[in-house]
């Protein structure tokens, strides 16, 4: 597992599907056989809820838990945190306690860094770890955009939700020119889309022309569908509860998509060390 890759999935704009694209992502990869670790990097728990926790708030240890350990440089076994699911993925839960650490990192040595050298002792053991970020660009998400090796960025065809994209490329550019210089864009994907209306046809279309010769946009449209949000309730995927579906099938596609596009840059880095 050492080329394990780490992505931030993230957006500063609320309720773009963040967290459903993480769980669906993530039992995705595993259905093509990889090892996925899901980290819930948000106070709120809303991915531990939907991985079917019902009550993060009664988990003795979460994410919070393993990042005081680091912070107090304490011994930390973060596998006492994770928790298993049915669908072959495991989560790094959250709870309420999140939003107190978050509040005293600010007084923290390396603060930046608290998630990344937590995530770091992990890597050897998943294909990839997807952080579900919090909708802010408060210290968590600073520390999920540090520990990340790329982001994927959710976002709706609406204007509200492309207005935002520029906000969140330029805090993105400014994580990258400060502390991770590493950190890219694997690309925007376009979700809860409904093409039968011709305001998402025209912003989608323009979306791909403007942005698109910048930054990669998924060739994976994620549709709108009351099935997708019916799944989070079961504490699911939409694999699970609806595996025939336009959702699932949209998933599945980009789940390989997300591969494929770190297979090609393997193969690019071979080809430059050849070279």
């Amino acid at each position: 597992m050492e080329s394990c890759k780490v992505i931030a999935i993230t957006n500063q704009k609320g309720g773009v599907g963040k967290t459903t694209s993480t769980v669906n992502l993530g039992v995705g990869l595993a259905r093509e056989g990889k090892e996925v670790l899901l980290v819930d990097a948000d106070p709120q728990g809303s991915l531990t809820v939907c991985m079917g926790f019902q009550n993060p708030d009664a988990l003795e240890q979460s994410l919070a838990t393993a990042m005081n350990a680091v912070i107090n440089d304490e011994p930390v076994d973060p596998y006492q945190v994770i928790l298993s699911h049915r669908e072959g993925v495991e989560l790094l839960p959250a709870n309420i306690e999140l939003s107190g650490l978050e509040t005293s990192l600010f007084n923290v040595m390396s603060r930046e860094y608290v998630l990344k050298n937590l995530l770091d002792g992990l890597r050897k053991d998943y294909d990839y770890i997807l952080i579900d970020c919090m909708p802010s660009l408060g210290m968590m998400t600073i520390n999920s955009l540090v520990a990340a090796d790329s982001i994927i960025i959710p976002s709706q065809p609406s204007f509200l939700s492309t207005k935002g994209l520029a906000l969140l490329l330029k805090s993105v550019t400014k994580v990258r020119r400060s502390i991770n210089p590493k950190l890219t864009i694997d690309g925007i994907l376009l979700t809860m889309v409904d093409r039968r209306t011709n305001n998402a046809n025209e912003i989608i279309a323009s979306l791909r022309e403007s942005i698109g010769t910048q930054l990669n946009v998924f060739s994976t449209e994620i549709p709108r569908s009351v099935r997708a949000v019916e799944a989070s309730v079961t504490g699911g995927s939409i694999f699970e509860y609806d595996k025939n579906g336009k959702v699932a099938q949209a998933y599945e596609q980009f789940a390989k998509e997300v591969i494929g596009l770190e297979e090609r840059s393997k193969d690019r880095s071979r080809t430059d060390r050849v070279l």
